[in-house]
């Protein structure tokens, strides 16, 4: 392998491996290089984007080999949309290489042996069509293809309806059909689109802050119920009707139609009143016998077969007699806590955001579930002797934070509460390692499960059960 100075390219460098970034790795002397386009097995030139003391960055431009375990992208967008970065990788080595970046976070990063600990990840069943929510963003600033820098300029419509372009915060992708959500995902977006084009509507201009059509929310629940949440710029009474009234003639499926009015700077909606234009407010999302009530703005997850299989491992590794008091950090909306509530005596949920809270108090109500309590407020200053001495010590307590992890003030705090076990749910294995870690002079792991969520993402969730230990 040598390298071309003068154009910045390595050439026939061999993929050896994937990092926790999810870009592959190869070798050039002794530097790492990591490579966007790339899978294991494949030897390419790089051209390179950045170069540092220790490693370079850079992106395949020419295949010399194909590894054996590349596939076909099936989707037209693929290299270009910023999603579903792994479908030229088939299903069954993304599987290995989530387990081998967990496997990887947990011995080198939280120094922990995990020989007869770590279980084999848990695929996720559908591996399209399998989120339940997806945000298209109007623009008229289209991003261009190579075939579209084939047409004559004035003959471009620069409108789209579509995704952001990963780096470019203006650039948006048309997206003609995505497999990500069911239909009548593809069929509501295209639809929408085509009647703002045919009336000449003005998509949102984020540069200038101008326009009238600003983003499209479409979530959906396993029992075919739509909540769409259009999103304008600025209030037009006659359009903004006839954009809600073409997607409710065209679209029965439609059970809640919603609005909100954004003139601010940013796409952010929740700290905003929605409108409900027709049908009910919500949805609901039923996961095994409990029913969960789903707002415009409401947290949940996205994955909701798999969330039903990550919520029943958090069960099991708690595994709960029924005289238990549980708490429940970075709770959201209550699902684990409500999914856990008849096999413990009481149990606790805390969240920084209060709608997520009073959604967690409705989702109780609900199901009748009479043994929770939710609390709003900053887990680091929540979480002291007085709110443990107000709400019991935890026999157990579960945690599911945000993909920075805890805060170190949360992880000295559980130690200095000192449960009995700590249910660790992590959307980032690094952090996750890094807080098991902090916690592992005091616990030891002993059961961990890897969990594929996003299938075609470098995303991985793990659950983690940590033990008290005991004292010799």
């Amino acid at each position: 392998m040598r390298i071309k100075k003068q154009y910045g390219i390595l050439e026939n460098v061999e993929i050896i491996d994937i990092a926790d970034e999810g870009k592959a790795v190869g070798r050039y002397d002794e530097m790492v290089v990591f490579v966007i386009g790339a899978v294991p097995g494949d030897i390419v030139d790089v051209k390179v984007t950045k170069s540092k003391r220790n490693y370079i960055e850079g992106k395949a431009i020419n295949f010399h080999k194909y590894s054996d375990d590349r596939t076909i992208p099936f989707c037209r967008h693929f290299g270009t949309c910023g999603g579903c970065k792994w479908q030229y990788l088939n299903y069954e080595k993304q599987l290995y290489y989530k387990q081998k970046q967990v496997q990887d976070c947990l011995q080198r990063l939280a120094k922990v042996e995990t020989e007869g600990i770590l279980m084999p990840i848990r695929p996720s069943e559908n591996i399209k069509y399998y989120r339940n929510k997806l945000e298209y963003t109007f623009s008229c600033y289209r991003w261009l293809t190579d075939e579209d820098m084939q047409e004559p300029s004035e003959d471009r419509n620069m409108n789209a309806l579509g995704f952001h372009i990963p780096g470019r915060f203006d650039k948006v992708l048309d997206i003609e059909e995505c497999f990500l959500q069911s239909e009548p995902s593809n069929a509501i977006r295209l639809s929408v689109k085509e009647f703002a084009l045919k009336n000449n509507l003005e998509f949102f201009d984020l540069r200038k802050q101008t326009g009238f059509l600003r983003n499209i929310i479409i979530r959906t629940n396993l029992a075919g119920e739509v909540m769409i949440i259009v999103s304008f710029f600025h209030d037009d009474d006659t359009w903004r009707n006839a954009v809600l009234e073409h997607i409710s003639e065209n679209f029965p499926e439609v059970t809640s139609l919603m609005y909100v009015i954004n003139d601010k700077c940013n796409d952010v909606i929740t700290d905003m009143e929605i409108q409900c234009y027709k049908g009910n407010p919500y949805i609901m999302e039923t996961m095994g016998t409990l029913k969960f009530k789903i707002g415009p703005v409401s947290f949940f997850q996205t994955n909701s077969l798999q969330g039903y299989e990550l919520y029943k491992i958090v069960a099991d590794f708690a595994a709960l007699k029924g005289n238990e008091i549980v708490y429940d950090l970075y709770t959201g909306t209550g699902t684990i806590a409500n999914f856990i509530a008849a096999s413990a005596e009481k149990v606790v949920g805390v969240e920084y955001v209060p709608s997520a809270v009073a959604d967690a108090f409705e989702n109780s109500k609900i199901n009748n579930i009479s043994n929770t309590m939710f609390y709003a407020g900053d887990l680091a200053k929540v979480l002291n002797a007085s709110f443990v001495a107000e709400n019991g010590v935890p026999d157990v307590i579960i945690t599911d934070p945000p993909r920075n992890g805890m805060h170190k003030d949360v992880v000295m705090q559980i130690l200095e509460i000192s449960p009995e076990k700590i249910v660790y749910v992590s959307c980032n294995p690094s952090t996750q390692a890094r807080d098991i870690e902090l916690l592992k002079g005091e616990y030891e792991m002993t059961r961990s499960q890897p969990v594929d969520m996003f299938p075609h993402t470098q995303h991985v969730e793990n659950v983690v059960l940590l033990e008290k230990k005991k004292i010799v």
